[in-house]
């Protein structure tokens, strides 16, 4: 609901001011973010624990997978309704006329697009309604064995019988057990953590700076026209041609790679590949940066390559591994925990790379902006990042064909007995 609510008042944000506009829109850009952050570990949790251990990592990241379809949705509406606006109310390049760069009815095109990110979220309402809870925290959390197996029933459309006194003994050891902050989850699962939460971060430092500024390296390297020789209807127009090519030809192939051999190759050999290629095809972008500047189409080939190798890499493993390596009570805890940190780094990312990327040179830096180290070094700097990545995936354990139970060990101290449920249809499973 949140997610509907403030995506189509994020299109209505008022103000008398491009101030008070703004600020009203990162009100509800922030309430927003508190929707999509809910849902981040919840589908991620709700997919590992209803999955099997030998399809578990493909049914999770084709969850995030379909963020390459939302991301390539997103440029085709922006295409869609900034084409329409520019072939109907004509502007001249900003060179030209200042004032006429910009018609009045341009201030509908980025409410628009806005606005349709309620329809996804709007679609999907219904049947997320009818989604029963998981049988994990049903059985496990809310002792309740016999709503478990009926839920497990109808999900999996099989008869499941309840046993009550193998879930009552689990739940008086998870009654017993270790919290968040205590030693004992140190212990266990302390490294665990700090490997998600460091992965995630260096990852989306690096990602996000690479998919916000896609605009100024692309006019960096001569690829987009300078945006004075262009109206700004017709600038959102050529922005959106580029980044859905971007998202066709390396984003969404990324995703579905994943998808196809996270279950056969595992996901710490994915991450561990995806840094190494992001590094390798970032320092190869970044050392020979003015070569690429007059041969945009292999720019083009070795950018693309960088976003498939994030996404059949790390920007997936990253959002799987947190779901299955930590226990029941605090599964969706430890990932919220671990995508915050992520978004930690989205936002170092962000405003780092703005600043960065400014020239050396005080006089062609952006109005406002102090003199950076230029677009080559703050790749260079990115590539850094990747390869730190790589060392951080070093404390993330591989969980390709393993059961949560014995990723996590909740079932450790009750020996055998409990170990030997799987060998029958009951709940927990």
């Amino acid at each position: 609901m949140l997610m509907v609510i403030c995506s189509i008042a994020s299109g209505l944000s008022f103000g008398d001011s491009p101030k008070g506009v703004i600020a009203t829109l990162c009100f509800f850009r922030f309430w927003l973010g508190f929707g999509i952050g809910g849902d981040y570990p919840l589908s991620a949790t709700i997919m590992s624990e209803y999955a099997n251990k030998k399809t578990r990592g493909a049914f999770i990241s084709a969850v995030f997978a379909m963020q390459g379809f939302g991301i390539l949705a997103g440029g085709i509406v922006a295409l869609i309704v900034s084409a329409a606006f520019d072939h109907a109310y004509k502007a001249r390049p900003y060179s030209v006329n200042e004032d006429r760069s910009t018609v009045p009815e341009a201030d509908y095109i980025w409410r628009i697009i806005l606005m349709f990110g309620a329809v996804p979220a709007l679609l999907t309402y219904y049947w997320r309604m009818k989604m029963p809870e998981t049988a994990r925290y049903t059985a496990l959390i809310a002792r309740n064995a016999k709503q478990a197996a009926a839920d497990m029933s109808k999900v999996l459309q099989v008869e499941l019988e309840a046993e009550e006194e193998k879930v009552e003994k689990i739940g008086v050891a998870e009654s017993k057990s270790f919290g968040l902050f205590s030693r004992e989850f140190a212990r266990r699962h302390g490294l665990h953590l700090l490997g998600t939460t460091t992965t995630w971060f260096l990852l989306d430092i690096a990602y996000y700076s690479s998919n916000l500024f896609q605009k100024d390296i692309f006019s960096a390297i001569g690829w987009l026209p300078k945006p004075e020789t262009m109206s700004a209807t017709h600038e959102v127009y050529r922005v959106a041609k580029a980044q859905t090519l971007i998202a066709l030809c390396g984003t969404v192939p990324g995703y579905w790679f994943t998808v196809a051999f996270i279950d056969y190759l595992g996901r710490f050999t994915i991450q561990l590949m995806g840094f190494f290629f992001m590094t390798v095809f970032m320092f190869a972008l970044a050392i020979p940066y003015h070569h690429w500047k007059s041969h945009n189409a292999g720019f083009l080939i070795m950018y693309s390559l960088t976003f498939f190798f994030a996404n059949f890499g790390p920007n997936a493993t990253t959002f799987v591994v947190p779901a299955e390596i930590f226990p029941a009570r605090l599964r969706s805890t430890c990932h919220g925990i671990s995508a915050a940190a992520g978004k930690a780094g989205a936002i170092v990312g962000a405003f780092g790379f703005l600043y960065a990327s400014q020239s050396t040179n005080p006089s062609d830096t952006d109005a406002g902006y102090p003199p950076g180290i230029g677009m080559k070094n703050s790749l260079i700097v990115l590539g850094a990042i990747n390869c730190l990545g790589m060392v951080f995936t070093l404390l993330v354990p591989e969980s390709k064909g393993k059961s949560l139970e014995e990723l996590t060990g909740e079932n450790e101290e009750d020996g055998d007995e409990i170990q030997q449920t799987s060998s029958v249809q009951t709940v927990p499973v």
